[in-house]
């Protein structure tokens, strides 16, 4: 496969040794390249404008701008559609929702298997998201901690009663072959649904979405 059609990431991350790591592991992908390495976020954002590459795989710690103020930068940029994966040794509850209100499309702790950060860069290339398993709880119990979610936004008056019912499934994390199950609709009607949510209630990706569901009081941890 040609580097033309391949996935092309960026690798920020001010360890050497790590991105040499990545590096490593994503060229030896036939569907993946590395374009280009960054040491710090300021220097990863002039990298993504520069090159557009599919997937940046962001380290949070960095001098001159960590990875969450440069998360914002890029996917704020209006010509770039670079997606953000955040892949960090520190597994706090703090940097796990500021990178998904920045923006980032999933969050991946450096401990995962190698097999876990390949698929994930494809998963997010292909324009999904993904949560670490062990940060998926984290995200629960931090709204179970904050008590009842905040005043109904008066954006869920667009959604139809229907996506209203996919979204609160997509809050619970099923996937949408078990949305269809549990909703007795087809699969391909579920995506339909999940589309129209995402572009009514302007939220870039699944990710988003479960944060919004949580924060608006849609679902309630437990339920």
């Amino acid at each position: 496969m040609s580097s033309d059609t391949c996935i092309r990431v960026v690798l920020a991350d001010d360890q050497s040794m790590i991105r040499a790591g990545f590096k490593l592991l994503i060229d030896n992908q036939p569907d993946l390249v590395v374009v280009g390495e960054a040491e710090t976020g300021a220097e990863a954002v002039r990298l993504v404008a520069e090159l557009n590459p599919d997937v940046v795989l962001m380290d949070v710690q960095m001098p001159d701008m960590d990875g969450i103020a440069a998360t914002e930068h890029i996917v704020a940029a209006a010509d770039v559609e670079a997606r953000v994966l955040i892949v960090t040794t520190f597994q706090r509850d703090d940097y796990v929702f500021d990178a998904l209100r920045a923006g980032a499309s999933g969050f991946l702790l450096k401990t995962a298997p190698p097999e876990d950060l390949v698929d994930a860069v494809r998963i997010v290339a292909s324009g999904n998201s993904l949560l670490d398993p062990t940060v998926t709880g984290q995200v629960i119990g931090k709204f179970a901690q904050a008590g009842p979610g905040v005043a109904r936004s008066e954006r869920l008056d667009a959604l139809t009663d229907r996506e209203r019912e996919v979204l609160e499934q997509l809050a619970k994390g099923l996937s949408n072959a078990e949305i269809a199950k549990a909703l007795f609709v087809g699969e391909t009607t579920v995506k339909t649904h999940v589309s129209n949510v995402l572009s009514k209630l302007a939220l870039r990706d699944r990710v988003q979405a479960v944060v919004f569901a949580y924060e608006h009081g849609l679902v309630k941890p437990g339920d």
